[in-house]
């Protein structure tokens, strides 16, 4: 009989585990001026072709 451990090794899918702290900083814009510089940026040169 395979052990838990075995079918997580053996598994396709990643397992992650998340901190619940995170949760509080949802919404929140952490580095905000490189945010704006990041939108400057986008505004002049915008986003690459998809092929």
């Amino acid at each position: 009989m395979a052990t838990k451990i075995d079918e997580l090794n053996s598994s396709k899918v990643p397992i992650i585990v998340f901190d619940k702290e995170l949760e509080k900083l949802q919404g929140k814009v952490l580095f905000s001026e490189k945010l704006e510089k990041a939108n400057k940026i986008l505004s002049k040169v915008g986003l690459p072709k998809r092929k």
